[in-house]
């Protein structure tokens, strides 16, 4: 059976230098009926773990450390034992929310590999230091948390973000991508490259 992608919205908010907003976030899940990968466990660790369905869980992996993207990080792993990936230079938002830290450090390169489908990590620094994509070339996807979205790149006015670094990192890491991949965002709709590249100055 080859991997299918599906989409569960949460909600709830975001929290960065001293404010507060209400979000709706994309959680990503990549698998098979008996094995799945989680992107990005935000808000509702309860919908998370009902979406996986019992299925075993090749881990989690986060696209970078705001609280809006791993606030049900904790309950996740909790109730399903999965191994929680993210970039060790985003373990300063990652302590911000937990005591403890996540099991392994999300890497530029770093492959998993969950129903026949290889998914590798593509280091795009820019919205956060540690912002990083997921790139299923076999499924012609490409998961970019909040990096790239529709419309353009994602925020760079809080803290630890800057624009010319994102636009660099969209510039060689993404837009080099197949101009159909599709493009599964952190919030909001999907898109493609190819869409995208005209809105990267």
């Amino acid at each position: 059976m080859t991997a299918r992608i599906e989409r569960l919205v949460t909600s709830g908010t975001f929290s960065l230098d001293g404010g507060t907003w209400d979000v709706d976030n994309n959680v990503w899940l990549i698998g098979d009926d008996d094995e799945v990968l989680v992107i990005d466990a935000a808000h509702d660790a309860d919908r998370i773990v009902d979406a996986v369905g019992g299925r075993r869980v090749v881990a989690l992996v986060c696209t970078h450390g705001h609280n809006d993207h791993i606030n049900a990080v904790g309950g996740v792993r909790a109730a399903l034992k999965c191994p929680v990936w993210l970039s060790t230079a985003d373990h300063m938002l990652w302590e911000a929310l937990y005591e403890d830290t996540p099991d392994h450090d999300l890497t530029d390169g770093t492959t998993f590999e969950v129903a026949g489908t290889a998914l590798k990590a593509i280091h795009t620094p820019g919205h956060s230091p540690g912002s990083t994509c997921l790139y299923a070339e076999e499924l012609e996807a490409v998961f970019t948390g909040d990096t790239l979205f529709h419309g353009g790149p994602g925020a760079t006015g809080r803290s630890y973000s800057d624009k010319p670094t994102i636009l660099k990192s969209i510039r060689d890491r993404l837009l080099t991508l197949p101009p159909g991949t599709v493009v599964h965002t952190g919030h909001g709709d999907t898109t493609t490259i190819v869409a995208e590249a005209g809105h990267i100055s």
